[in-house]
């Protein structure tokens, strides 16, 4: 039996075989279709001006009919079925999605997923920057859980797709070895990242659809980690109120290609002092500064008190507040 292939643009069984049977002849009567087909003679006929009247065929001379071109003849068939698909690809997808808040609705469990292991939380990071497509939310905090930030290599597969990645440190990571200089690869890329003194807790939240956040990481001597994934809710919302909330709170650290900040507003900063304030008000400390930029504490001290001289301030709290005011950073 022939596979039919043209079900999909709506035509029957015998519609197709004559269709096919009148695209190779070129022309053909009644007779010699019904002889082809294996039907009888007022079947062909049917066939034919059914054909006709679909706009498959058209008369030609003597009775005989000769088929219409296959691509004007089946194309706009096709087109209008496509767009009845996607339209109940549409009605499906939004079916789904009701039926989904349904169960959350009724079942809390689906809000919330426990995930009971370091392994199942480090494959939920990895699994939620690999499939966002707008957005990430990041609180970086202290002292690694699942990996240390420099083993994030989905962050930077994301960025290269576009996902746009706003990342809160915390500042004693700021103060870690190679962590500047990884942050400042991270904005190269396209990461706007700040820094707050402390953070509340580590979190990931991907597209505002999806937060993943560890609920308790040691219990009674117990080191491996237990986490949540949160999907939409109010809770959702919530968590990302919360970011957003220390978002502005933060200190905005800003960096350029040789490791200097860039794009800061005009004012009385060179680029070198500019970077040293960035990394001055983000709270990283004179000593890790130092470090970063080989240079001894003591010329970073007399670079630091030059800025307090310029900012008319007397500690370095003035100094922060100062830049914020002038618009320094």
């Amino acid at each position: 039996m022939m596979e039919r292939m043209l079900e999909p643009a709506g035509l029957g069984e015998l519609e197709e075989r004559a269709y096919r049977l009148l695209v190779r002849a070129g022309e053909t009567d009644a007779t010699t279709l019904a002889e082809e087909l294996g039907i009888t003679t007022d079947a062909a006929t049917a066939a034919l001006r059914d054909m006709l009247g679909a706009g498959l065929a058209r008369e030609a001379a003597g009775g005989r009919y000769a088929p219409v071109a296959p691509e004007v003849a089946l194309g706009p068939r096709l087109v209008r079925r496509q767009e009845t698909i996607d339209w109940a690809r549409q009605a499906v997808e939004q079916l789904a999605e009701e039926y989904r808040a349904g169960l959350r609705r009724r079942d809390a469990d689906r809000l919330i997923e426990v995930l009971p292991s370091r392994a199942v939380l480090r494959e939920r990071v990895r699994h939620l920057q690999d499939s966002a497509r707008e957005e990430v939310l990041y609180f970086c905090r202290a002292g690694h859980v699942v990996m240390p930030s420099v083993d994030n290599t989905e962050e930077l597969e994301a960025l290269g797709r576009g996902v746009r990645y706003r990342v809160i440190y915390e500042q004693a990571l700021l103060a870690e070895p190679g962590m500047v200089a990884n942050v400042a690869y991270g904005i190269k890329l396209g990461e706007q990242a700040r820094a707050l003194r402390e953070l509340p807790v580590r979190m990931m939240i991907a597209d505002r659809s999806m937060a993943l956040l560890p609920l308790v990481q040691h219990v009674d001597g117990v080191s491996d980690t237990t986490a949540a994934l949160v999907r939409g809710s109010s809770l959702l919302e919530a968590l990302i109120a919360l970011f957003e909330a220390q978002w502005e709170r933060a200190t905005p650290i800003r960096f350029s290609e040789d490791g200097r900040v860039t794009d800061a507003p005009s004012g009385p900063l060179d680029a070198d002092e500019l970077y040293l304030l960035s990394l001055l008000v983000a709270g990283v400390p004179e000593k890790t500064i130092a470090t970063q930029l080989g240079l001894s504490l003591r010329t970073v001290q007399r670079r630091v008190y030059h800025l307090m001289r310029l900012a008319g301030a007397q500690t370095r709290m003035q100094l922060a507040w100062h830049a914020a005011r002038e618009r320094w950073l």
